[in-house]
């Protein structure tokens, strides 16, 4: 099992509504890199970190899991959808997706200024100046410590 952090804008899609809802696509996704590890290194059962992005209190709040194998981002075939991409190609999609599955919500949110203080955290992705990525893996130490936080 390989172990991810997911970012969501809360305002966009949160942790609530993942659990309202119970499954849903991970869609959206338009950048290679994070579409390269939905694609070729998720598998079914990979537990997720979901974390709340460019908010007031950026975050780790509870844990999704992969629920499907990839498959080709529906919304950039939608000229309606705001992820639409007139360049992907139906016949060769350049997008992709899985669907996510709430597992459950943390008692409290992991903020991230709570994350950058640990040293045992110095080296995660999610810590280093100048990371973007929606999407990004989570070693199993750093999975352990930040559940340890809870």
């Amino acid at each position: 099992m390989a172990y991810w952090l997911m970012k969501s804008e809360p305002d966009a899609y949160s942790i609530d509504d993942m659990q309202k809802d119970g499954r849903d696509m991970w869609d959206g996704i338009r950048n290679y890199q994070a579409r390269n590890m939905m694609r070729d290194d998720m598998k079914i059962g990979d537990e997720i970190f979901f974390y709340h992005s460019n908010c007031k209190d950026p975050g780790v709040v509870g844990i999704t899991k992969v629920a499907s194998e990839p498959y080709p981002d529906p919304t950039q075939f939608d000229k309606k959808a705001k992820y639409f991409d007139a360049k992907s190609p139906q016949d060769n999609p350049r997008w992709t997706l899985v669907d996510v599955e709430f597992v459950r919500k943390f008692s409290r949110n992991i903020l991230l200024s709570e994350i950058k203080a640990q040293k045992s955290l110095d080296d995660m992705i999610l810590t280093r100046r100048g990371n973007r990525l929606s999407i990004m893996p989570v070693s199993k130490k750093h999975w352990n410590k930040i559940l340890s936080l809870e």
